[in-house]
């Protein structure tokens, strides 16, 4: 018996290859009789939810070009791109020194207007009416001079000289009530020296309005809230009329803007919520929701643009962030679905399955709906609880193999 063990000892490693080479030939037989082990997907239900995925950039649905409407020099630039600004806050000072004399000119030529019509009501129509009841006092003694002269005359008391004398002194007594009468009406409200005294006051307040207008825009001002993205103003620029000096993105919604294969125009619609998230902040998602689609295709690109509106933008969120959007399209609570990975030909309108019958891979057609991220709705050729080969198996139709459930 030590001899017996003795030579196995001797020749152990022989008897291992050859107890592998058994094993090994074992396993083999197996694989040609019933096929190698396959992980095979199987047919369950659950929900699911179709997306088109795309990519973008951010924008706001409009821009503010801010510039000056005066043409002078810039003296103070108060911002900095980038910065928050809100509505009627100061971003750019112009050199104001002429402006400003402007003004206290204008504001002169308003005192003096003022003036002229306080001495019209205070002085000028008080005088005209004491004058012209000087007149009328005038004109009566006159009348009764000449009433009493001419009954003399008539009675032969009175000579021809003294009624013509009596008559040429009422004709001065009635013109200088004419006088006196135009002289108040001139002076009072709608006379031709109070319209002249008033249209000088008008006109003086009005180059008065556009002087400390001007003055005004020495200082350009944020039209509303929002944030800056452009500055293209320095100090000693010459700041001109339809020339931009600041771009305003303002406050409030904002859109993500994409490029979608027109492929998917049909699945589209007005309304459809997303989530997308910057590429900055991959792992920070908000939703989104669409809000146009352009009714005309990029023909260079054989896509169309698609407009989505944030209405509560993430503080993390800039002009022209690049973005990524999943778009639900459609969904279905409850569904057939499979691996898409176990679907052949899907793009060529007739997609089959491999299929397992009797330990062989059998070719079945199939039709499918929606369509998920990693599953595929299952219309018709498939049931509840029915295998499925993966396409990257490797296993041909006809091939003998042995299926194995994840």
């Amino acid at each position: 018996m030590p001899a017996v063990w003795s030579a196995i000892a001797a020749h152990r490693w022989f008897i291992l290859a050859v107890l592998l080479l058994v094993g090994l030939g074992a396993w083999q037989g197996v694989r040609v009789i019933f096929g190698p082990a396959v992980v095979v997907d199987q047919v369950r239900r659950g929900s699911l939810v179709e997306t088109v995925v795309a990519s973008g950039h951010v924008e706001t649905p409009y821009r503010v070009e801010i510039g000056s409407q005066i043409t002078g020099t810039v003296e103070e630039v108060l911002v900095q791109e980038g910065e928050r600004v809100t509505k009627g806050q100061p971003l750019i000072s112009l050199e104001s020194r002429e402006l400003k004399a402007a003004v206290v000119q204008a504001q002169g030529a308003v005192a003096q207007a003022e003036a002229r019509m306080r001495q019209l009501a205070e002085l000028t129509l008080p005088s005209a009416k004491e004058s012209l009841t000087q007149a009328q006092a005038t004109l009566l003694n006159a009348q009764q001079t000449y009433d009493r002269t001419s009954h003399l005359a008539e009675g032969g008391y009175a000579t021809r000289q003294a009624l013509d004398d009596a008559q040429k002194t009422l004709d001065v007594a009635r013109a200088q009530k004419r006088a006196a009468e135009f002289q108040v009406y001139t002076a009072s409200p709608g006379g031709s020296d109070y319209v002249m005294a008033e249209t000088q006051l008008n006109q003086a307040r009005a180059n008065l309005d556009t002087a400390q207008s001007r003055l005004g825009y020495a200082t350009i001002s944020a039209p509303r809230d929002g944030v800056l993205i452009t500055r293209n103003v320095e100090r000693g620029t010459v700041a001109q009329p339809g020339k931009a000096l600041l771009v305003l993105a303002p406050a409030g919604d904002v859109q993500l803007v994409l490029q979608i294969d027109e492929r998917n125009l049909g699945k589209l619609a007005l309304g459809q919520k997303a989530l997308a998230s910057a590429d900055a902040y991959p792992d920070k998602r908000f939703p989104a929701i669409v809000s146009y689609i352009n009714p005309g295709v990029d023909i260079s690109r054989a896509s169309v643009q698609v407009k989505l509106t944030v209405q509560d933008p993430p503080d993390y969120l800039r002009q022209d962030m690049t973005v990524s959007v999943d778009i639900d399209v459609a969904s279905k609570p409850d569904a057939l679905v499979l691996p898409v990975r176990s679907v052949h030909d899907l793009t060529s309108g007739q997609p089959w399955v491999l299929g397992v019958k009797d330990g062989r891979a059998v070719k079945r057609p199939v039709q499918v709906g929606i369509r998920g991220n990693s599953h595929i709705e299952i219309v018709d050729g498939l049931s509840v609880g029915e295998i499925a080969v993966p396409a990257n198996s490797g296993i041909l139709t006809g091939q003998r193999l042995r299926p194995v459930l994840p």
